[in-house]
Order: C-alpha cells, then structure tokens, then sequence
C-alpha cells in the first residue's frame, strides 16, 4: 500500500516515469473492465490509451477520501469503453444499447411489462440503504470481485458474501420471488 501511496503522489506530481509504472501497474485492471465492452482487440488497446490518458489528465481530482483507486480506475475505464462501443455502434448504424432493451416488435403490452420492471428494479435498488446499494453495484455493476471488496473495505470475506446474499433475497422478495434467482 505504501509503494502504491508513492506512486500516486509521483503520478499527481506530473512524473511521466511515475505514469509508466502506473500503467504497467493497472493494465491488467483496465483490460479486464474493457474486455467485455469491446471484443475487438484494436478497439479494446486503444481503448485502454485513451483511460490511461483520462487518468494522466485528471489524476488531480482523485481523492481517497471518497473511495479507492481501483474504484475510481473501474470506472473511468468502464465509462470510456461504453462510450466507445456506443459510438462504434452509432457510426455502424445500430441504436444505442439502451435501446436493445425494447424491440420494435414489441407489443404495447411487453414495452409497458419492461417499463415497469425496470422501474420497479429501479425503486427496489432505491430502498437499499446506502451502505447496500454501493456493496451491490460493486459486485454487479463495476464487477468487482468479493475478494477485492473485502480487502478493501476491511471487511471479512464471508461476510461481503453474506450481505450480498441478503441483498439478492430483499431483491427477489421485492420483484416477485423465485424466478429472478
């Protein structure tokens, strides 16, 4: 942690030796958020310039106080990605991601069944308390592993895995029981 400490404070000070480790240091990290974004591999490369760019630009405004860096890497580097694969699909002619989620073949009946669901998704993750909804978009949005959150967080293994355990019940219980197991 401490040779991490300096390395930040080197990549802070404008050191572009300090950026090079950095970036060897959190490749594997970015490439693994990316990857599943971007299945070409020239598109996931230059993706992973353009997070580290992002960083080198706006290291300043990370503060630990308010979370981790690999929190803060995940999600410049799943941000980035996005809005690469939405413009690659844009410039390709496809609709925007959030569009696939409604067909054109859908009846009135299905869009109006899916624009329920997804509020009500929306008002279940709203009841979690905070503490709650930020364990559950760790682990199902920035697909952080239980593992990394326990250490990071101090907290023991098993019960990361339990609080997450109880968070999917509260889930289900909320959106209508067994079939969203």
């Amino acid at each position: 942690m401490k040779h991490s400490n300096a390395l930040l404070t080197a990549v802070k000070s404008g050191s572009s030796q300090a950026m090079g480790s950095f970036q060897a240091a959190y490749t594997p990290l970015v490439r693994y958020v990316v990857s599943p974004f971007l299945p070409d591999l020239r598109d996931r490369e230059e993706c992973i310039s353009d997070v580290f760019l992002l960083v080198w630009q706006h290291i300043s405004r990370f503060d630990p106080a308010k979370g981790s860096l690999t929190t803060w890497l995940t999600t410049i580097a799943r941000n980035t990605a996005l809005n690469r694969s939405r413009a690659e699909l844009r410039h390709q002619g496809h609709a925007p991601l959030e569009d696939w989620m409604e067909s054109p073949q859908d009846t009135p009946e299905v869009a109006l069944v899916r624009k329920e669901w997804r509020q009500a998704l929306q008002e279940a993750l709203e009841d979690l308390s905070v503490p709650e909804r930020d364990l559950f978009f760790r682990k199902y949005y920035y697909l952080q592993s239980t593992g990394q959150i326990s250490r990071e967080t101090g907290q023991s293994l098993r019960a990361i895995e339990g609080k997450l355990y109880r968070i999917r019940k509260r889930l289900q219980r909320q959106l209508g029981g067994d079939r969203y197991e």
